[in-house]
């Protein structure tokens, strides 16, 4: 575990895919765990981990804000709703402040109920079901909008959006 295999582990890495800094030092400590038992060792290489971060922190490689609102966007896109979002960044490790500043960004790109109409047809529910099965499934597709992070009101829109008839639901 000499600095160089963390370095060629850590660019690798970021070679595959974008980073927090709390998500690359915690990959590379599970690399550590993964090759030694030894306590020492693991702490000597968290002190490499931590200077090998700051270091590509300060190089411009790994950066927060960037990832943050890189993903944002992604998740956005994709349609995740503000608060899968949040919950994902911050699951990553990113700052709170960061967090915001991207979701500020993404709130200029498109609505909450533009997000959940793209959720509701990636996952052919509502209006993409056949419509001899919606009537029967509003229930379910609804629990899937709110796991997924949407409010009643906006996943209501989503799955009225395309002239779903809009029966109350207790």
């Amino acid at each position: 575990m000499s600095e160089a295999w963390l370095d060629e582990r850590a660019l690798r890495y970021l070679d595959r895919f974008d980073a927090s800094a709390a998500h690359l030092k915690r990959v590379l400590r599970v690399a550590v765990q993964r090759i030694t038992d030894d306590r020492d060792a693991r702490a000597r290489a968290d002190e490499r981990i931590d200077a090998l971060v700051a270091r590509l922190q300060q190089s411009g490689v790994v950066d927060d804000i960037r990832f943050a609102g890189t993903s944002a966007r992604g998740l956005r896109s994709r349609g995740s709703s503000t608060r899968m979002i949040r919950h994902r960044l911050r699951a990553k490790g990113v700052a709170e402040s960061d967090v915001d500043a991207a979701l500020d960004t993404i709130r200029d790109e498109g609505s909450e109920l533009d997000a959940a109409r793209e959720f509701v047809r990636r996952k052919r529910l509502g209006p993409h079901r056949p419509a001899h099965e919606r009537k029967a499934r509003i229930r379910r597709d609804l629990a899937a909008l709110a796991r997924a992070g949407f409010d009643r009101d906006v996943a209501r829109r989503a799955l009225d959006a395309d002239g779903v008839d809009d029966e109350p639901v207790d």
